[in-house]
């Protein structure tokens, strides 16, 4: 592979040898690195090197992790995988709620470091269209799988890519239940079967920009204690 089919990843971390840790094991497995010391760093790397993935660590000077997330989802899709020593549930969901697509706690393994990064990589992937590029679900919600835009009452709706990913499988199997299980393998990757927290955020997160009224909704439905099913619009 030539540098420039390497993808590219930024490491946004206050300690030189966390970054440095980080970089030599990323270096074996085919990857650039761009690094930052702190959060403001970390926001102008983005916008002047457009990494492929950003590794950002909470706890930073000038700006912490969640603040530079915040500004970077602004502007970017970038796919964004926190780095952090606490391991707490509310520390994970805050990450996620901010447009974190995963969350890894220190200390981690090269390994572990490494699936992690592979799997954001898929899951953000561009998915193949299916056989028709526009889904009409009705006169209120359409989406183009060719150019991976959703239309809301006419309108573009800008979806992050896990929850484009989640929206995609959803209308591929309508009226048909995908369990906890089976969402977080198609769309996080199996190496997430256990995180259930990541498919009710997203799910919350696509009724709020897809649903007329997102308290009662009408196209991603709830099987109670089982999974979720997008509406049936093909046979209805």
């Amino acid at each position: 592979m030539t540098k420039e089919n390497k993808r590219l990843i930024l490491i946004a971390d206050d300690e030189a040898r966390m970054r440095r840790f980080i970089e030599m094991n990323l270096g074996l497995e085919g990857y650039r690195v761009v690094e930052a010391s702190n959060g403001l760093e970390a926001i102008d790397r983005v916008r002047e090197e457009l990494p492929d993935l950003v590794l950002l660590d909470v706890m930073m000077p000038e700006l912490d992790g969640f603040e530079a997330l915040h500004i970077i989802r602004e502007t970017s899709n970038v796919p964004v995988i926190m780095l952090t020593v606490r391991d707490s549930e509310s520390d994970k969901v805050k990450g996620l709620e901010l447009g974190a697509d995963d969350y890894v706690t220190k200390p981690f393994s090269p390994r572990e470091l490494a699936s992690r990064i592979k799997a954001v990589l898929r899951r953000t992937a561009i998915e193949s269209p299916a056989d028709k590029s526009i889904v009409t679900v009705d006169d209120y919600l359409q989406i183009d799988l060719n150019h991976r835009q959703v239309f809301v009452g006419g309108k573009e709706v800008k979806l992050r890519p896990t929850e484009y990913r989640l929206l995609y499988h959803l209308i591929s199997n309508p009226g048909q239940t995908l369990t906890h299980e089976m969402i977080l393998s198609k769309v996080w990757g199996y190496e997430y079967r256990d995180e259930s927290q990541y498919v009710r955020l997203y799910i919350t997160y696509l009724r709020q920009k897809v649903e007329p009224d997102p308290s009662k909704p009408q196209y991603i439905l709830t099987n109670r204690g089982v999974g979720y099913y997008f509406v049936d619009f093909v046979n209805s």
